[in-house]
């Protein structure tokens, strides 16, 4: 499936700016079954950014923008052919060792709820990807989809503790217990299309789990189903705050607000 991406992220600041820098973790790599087909970063200072790959095989581009300024803009735009893999990531090139992917961080660090979760599941499910599944099943039960009610700090414990959260709270969820059981697990941000006809609003995460004898795997407890041929993969982190699609730091400007932009919809026939 070939889908079109546009992903427009605007700074806005009540005073001039004399310098900005920004890190973008906008650029979708080509694997196995995703292929890039056309992606280009429209951005101040984009012809002369700096461009490379990190650890983890993210290619991050850093942008300055000099002089005074009163907002910043930044659209990633492009058009990616995906295959259905059923979840399984085959390809993806990360310099990383598979155990730094055992690491919690604050926002998955578990709680004695995480904990249990685990526990629980692990003793009913001898079989791993049987047992990640269930998991995946009940934490999409147990945290409701609510778009407002958890913000961009709260971890994994505290949106299990609310019953309600969004996807980057889910994918946190989701790593907090695999990570617990032993299982390296990474956070994912991309893109998906919800309906053939119905252009998603907004960019996505999940998250993907090291599953023995088959590899990495992708598993979205927001929409409860490993992703498939509706899914772009783009950046690849511990958790949502190390992947980041657009953050970045100024000097000067006063009150500084952030509106984010994505359409996701399949690519129009040529």
């Amino acid at each position: 499936m070939k889908l079109h991406i546009h992903h427009e992220t605007r700074y806005d600041y009540e005073t001039s700016v004399r310098s900005s820098i920004q890190r973008l973790y906008l650029m979708p790599s080509s694997f196995a079954t995703q292929k890039i087909v056309s992606w280009a970063i429209a951005a101040p200072g984009i012809d002369k950014a700096l461009v490379y790959t990190d650890g983890f095989g993210n290619q991050v581009h850093v942008i300055t923008s000099q002089g005074p300024h009163d907002h910043v803009t930044v659209i990633a735009e492009g058009v990616v052919d995906t295959q259905d893999a059923s979840g399984v990531v085959r390809g993806f090139k990360c310099q990383a060792p598979d155990s730094v992917f055992l690491r919690q961080t604050t926002a998955t660090e578990p709680s004695p709820e995480l904990s249990e979760m685990a526990r629980e599941a692990a003793a009913k499910h001898p079989n791993e990807l049987e047992r990640l599944h269930a998991i995946m099943a009940e934490l999409k039960e147990r945290i409701a989809y609510r778009i407002g009610t958890t913000y961009f700090h709260t971890t994994a414990a505290e949106a299990l503790a609310e019953g309600k959260g969004v996807c980057q709270d889910h994918a946190h969820a989701m790593l907090s217990i695999v990570r617990f059981l032993g299982m390296p697990g990474r956070y994912i941000t991309g893109y998906l299309v919800t309906e053939a006809d119905d252009p998603a609003t907004a960019s996505h995460a999940w998250a993907e789990v090291l599953v023995p004898n088959l590899g990495w795997v992708g598993f979205d407890a927001a929409n409860g189903k490993c992703p498939t041929a509706d899914y772009v993969r783009v950046a690849t982190g511990l958790d949502a705050l190390g992947v980041v699609p657009v953050r970045g730091s100024r000097r000067g400007g006063e009150v500084e607000s952030m509106t984010v932009a994505v359409t996701v919809q399949p690519a129009a026939e040529q």
